[in-house]
């Protein structure tokens, strides 16, 4: 682990929260917040899951293979939601749920950025993961 990873890991879950937001302020929710089961429910079972990693990775349990098999899980679950072929919280989708074009925008940047930084926190931690990262912090 390096200062890097867990400053990108910070940045991830900032454009998570952010998304989670925009769900929010669009009504496109589920359990907790509105009747169902749905993507939007399982997605928030992340925060528990970087949390123990965050604990794990202190305790010298979980390095970057474990950040890597998070981050490029939550890009594919993140982009099979937003764009694959079975999605149905679509880029049209979010876009319309806005009525000032501006917000619209800025939603769909903001999910754009998010995509960015799991791929890009992924490509750190298989660079950290065969060596040819930082140094990791010292205990």
């Amino acid at each position: 682990m390096t200062r890097s990873l867990y400053a990108f890991i910070g940045l991830a879950v900032a454009f998570s929260l952010g998304h989670h937001v925009d769900h929010v302020l669009r009504g496109a929710t589920g359990w907790p917040l509105a009747g169902g089961v749905n993507p939007f429910t399982y997605s928030l079972l992340v925060y528990p899951v970087i949390g123990a990693g965050l604990v794990l990775s202190k305790r010298g349990r979980a390095g970057p293979r474990f950040w890597l098999l998070l981050s490029s899980a939550g890009g594919f679950f993140v982009l099979a939601v937003h764009i694959g072929p079975a999605a149905d919280d679509t880029l049209a989708g979010i876009a319309a749920a806005y009525s000032s074009p501006a917000a619209a925008v800025a939603a769909l940047v903001w999910l754009g950025l998010f995509v960015a930084a799991l791929v890009g926190l992924s490509l750190y931690e298989v660079r950290l993961w065969r060596g040819r990262g930082d140094r990791p912090i010292a205990e």
